[in-house]
């Protein structure tokens, strides 16, 4: 009796993956019928308000103001936009004799983001690092 042969002609058994993708696509086909799918247009955000009392102004502050129509003011004085390179250029020479000075924006709620990207990319031109954002109490004080 030669046992050897009788095992040798045996085969490895198979794992059929045929039943698991049958079942995998029925889940899908479920997933994707169950699934609703919504579009938004709009986003509402309520802006912060801020609850502190103001801080007093310091010195070395460099006030940038931006209203809803996108038109910059450095420390009161109204400037126009050119480029982010014009901005820095005004920045620096806003800066110019402050020591570490902090740039406050003070943007208006219609303002677009740009703008207030803009004034950032114009501080980091100057080489001025340190950049703030004001708020309103709430109620509008």
């Amino acid at each position: 009796m030669n046992f050897r042969d009788r095992n040798r002609g045996s085969e490895e058994p198979e794992i059929n993956f045929i039943p698991l993708i049958d079942v995998l696509l029925v889940i899908l086909i479920f997933l994707m019928i169950t699934t609703t799918y919504s579009k938004y247009t709009e986003l509402q955000i309520n802006l912060p308000t801020a609850e502190a009392d103001k801080q007093l102004e310091r010195p070395n502050e460099i006030n940038v103001g931006i209203n809803s129509a996108g038109r910059y003011s450095i420390n009161g004085q109204a400037i126009a936009f050119r480029d982010v390179a014009a901005l820095a250029g005004d920045l620096k020479t806003a800066a110019s004799g402050k020591k570490d000075p902090v740039i406050v924006i003070s943007a208006d709620a219609q303002a677009t983001h740009q703008a207030v990207i803009h004034v950032m990319q114009a501080a980091q031109q100057a080489g001025l690092g340190q950049v703030t954002f004001t708020t309103q109490a709430a109620g509008g004080k």
